[in-house]
């Protein structure tokens, strides 16, 4: 019990309530562990994987993993830290959507142990009746207690009555799915909670819940996103993914290791102590590269990743140590131009024009032809002029 309680909690924000898993875990039968994913995007990216990791963990403990595939709430559109109504998707976008998710999700879960649920099953046959009956259980005041919805509603941004809509939906999904435990970020810890109030009120035993942070992305600050340009995807390249992984800090490292990686807490304590007896961090950074690249590929692919990186980087090419600098780009992108000069790379952006023309700029190993180039905030870069100018870039909007 001791064992399973520390896998289930590791990694985790906040496990409500603690005592009532523990009740349900003592009884010795398989737990229905619910997680829900609106299709909002055809790829999904490591930062998605924290949640499916924790359901692989649950899995492995012999438990049934409740994949739930938002395609209903989808079309809505999850209110959740928005600061303006989202335009809900199309029913094509969504089943789109919802198919690539199901073909990703099985390089981590166990296909055996999973079922894979779409909630218009019981929400498209709800009758307007039914979703009155339903809107009926919660109040305006519950909801405003939402910490969006109560941001929007002081500065007097709308609120469309059917985002309101969305927790009662999403906490309706666990009734109809007899959730025992409901999986979810911190930013949904209000929507799980409507799923416990709402099993009550149906006479259900109400689900716990477990919260998973949210991951940091490549520039390790904020949360990582498409749209900030500082993510892995699960679809990403062999040589991509380890790369991407290689450039993040020693300090984030850690982190990706704790949310992403399958091997044990004692093993990665090991890890800590040979780096500050002197091992070189990017050492450990090799093995979280390879077992990723294993997961969302193969060990080949890994092992082939890993070498190729050494080609790139290692062998007489890029210094472990190097100067690093964090640099602005206002509109979200910084010109390739401006980026030399800034990292005290070159003397002046003409100077860093001709270099590129020399082809004697390098970004992450790829030699630049493009003196337009434009380079997006969010993620960091190595950067090389010439055999012996490097620096680390992080480039942030």
């Amino acid at each position: 019990m001791h064992e399973a309680l520390e896998i289930i909690k590791r990694g985790a924000e906040e496990l409500l309530v603690e005592s009532e898993l523990v009740e349900k875990l003592r009884r010795g039968k398989p737990l229905r562990i619910k997680a829900g994913f609106d299709p909002t995007a055809p790829d999904l990216h490591l930062g998605h994987t924290v949640l499916i990791n924790k359901l692989r963990q649950f899995q492995d403990l012999g438990h049934e993993v409740l994949f739930l595939i938002g395609d209903f709430t989808g079309m809505i559109g999850d209110p959740t830290g928005k600061s303006a109504t989202r335009p809900p998707l199309t029913r094509d976008a969504v089943i789109e959507n919802a198919r690539t998710y199901e073909q990703q999700i099985f390089k981590i879960l166990d296909p055996t142990k999973t079922l894979v649920m779409f909630n218009s099953s019981w929400m498209g046959e709800m009758s307007a009746t039914d979703m009155i009956q339903l809107a009926a259980k919660h109040t305006v005041a519950r909801m405003l207690e939402r910490d969006d919805f109560s941001k929007r509603y002081g500065t007097g941004q709308p609120i469309a009555i059917h985002e309101f809509l969305y927790p009662l939906i999403q906490g309706y999904d666990s009734v109809a799915m007899r959730a025992d435990v409901e999986l979810g970020g911190t930013d949904q810890k209000f929507n799980l909670l409507v799923g416990r109030e709402l099993q009550k009120h149906y006479g259900q035993e109400p689900q716990v819940v477990l919260t998973m942070p949210i991951l940091e992305g490549l520039d390790g600050v904020q949360k990582m996103s498409k749209s900030l340009n500082n993510y892995i995807g699960i679809a990403d390249a062999p040589d991509e993914m380890f790369g991407k992984l290689m450039s993040i800090s020693d300090t984030l490292m850690w982190r990706y290791f704790e949310l992403l990686s399958f091997r044990p807490m004692t093993e990665i304590a090991g890890f800590k102590q040979e780096i500050d007896t002197g091992k070189n961090p990017r050492d450990v950074k090799f093995l979280l590269g390879e077992e990723l690249v294993t997961r969302f590929h193969s060990a080949s692919a890994a092992t082939q990743a890993r070498e190729n990186f050494i080609a790139r980087f290692q062998q007489g090419a890029v210094p472990d140590e190097m100067p690093e600098h964090v640099l602005t780009a206002p509109n979200g992108k910084l010109a390739i131009a401006n980026l030399l000069k800034e990292a005290d790379l070159v003397g002046s952006t003409s100077e860093g024009l001709r270099m590129i023309k020399q082809g004697a700029v390098r970004i992450d190993g790829e030699r630049i032809e493009n003196n337009k180039l434009e380079i997006a905030a969010g993620a960091i870069y190595v950067v090389q002029v010439g055999r012996r100018k490097f620096a680390r870039v992080t480039v942030q909007a």
